[in-house]
């Protein structure tokens, strides 16, 4: 009886899951329309598919879904200097600027099963486009120079092969660093100090969606 029951409770979890990821998916094609609904199936399909892949794989497969989406200045979608879009945002719009991107690949990271002690996302300035930019950074461990996932080179490389970067802070989910040279930084006090990581993490706790203002 308790096997059975354990059985049942594990289906529920399971249906109740599927239920969730369907109820935001068709929340993104409302929102949205069709074709951001492809995309938010897509999403889906990847975390399912993805789930058996090594560390490198996983890594591999996050950064090539993303980094095909279409890269686009705050400003001319959002109407605003700086918006930081909810991966449900930015998979329903299909476009956004390198925060953009580097969030939803932080998120879907996590979503893998990736340890978030593990994940930066680092704030850093690109020199040969002398503005600011955001990145992901993977440390398999604490003392190793961390991989690099970017929409501005598809492919994923050392942080030392990066000398196009200036890394200036970094954060997860519960730590924010400040950067100093090229080592792992200093721990500067919690992600919450980050307005903008605030106020993202609320929206997508209850999915709360916002249209673009300019199509693109």
């Amino acid at each position: 009886m308790k096997k059975i029951t354990f059985l049942l409770l594990c289906c529920l979890i399971t249906l109740n899951a599927y239920a969730a990821s369907k109820q935001n998916i068709d929340k993104i094609t409302q929102f949205y329309g069709e074709r951001a609904g492809e995309r938010a199936i897509a999403w889906r399909t990847l975390i399912k598919n993805s789930q058996h892949l090594t560390t490198q794989q996983k890594l591999n497969a996050v950064n090539d879904f993303f980094n095909q989406f279409v890269f686009i200045s705050d400003k001319k979608l959002w109407g605003q200097e700086d918006y930081w879009a909810t991966p449900y945002e930015f998979v329903g719009v299909g476009a956004g600027d390198c925060e953009d991107f580097s969030i939803a690949k932080y998120q879907a990271l996590l979503k893998l099963g990736i340890d978030d002690n593990k994940l930066r996302l680092v704030y850093v300035k690109a020199l040969e486009l002398n503005q600011f930019h955001m990145v992901v950074a993977y440390y398999p461990t604490p003392s190793a120079v961390p991989v690099i996932l970017d929409n501005l080179k598809g492919t994923i490389s050392p942080a030392t092969e990066r000398n196009d970067l200036l890394p200036i802070y970094s954060f997860n989910g519960s730590k924010l660093w400040l950067v100093k040279q090229k080592g792992q930084g200093q721990v500067a006090g919690n992600a919450s100090r980050l307005s903008l990581w605030n106020d993202l993490r609320h929206r997508s706790q209850y999915i709360k969606l916002n249209h673009p203002r300019n199509i693109f």
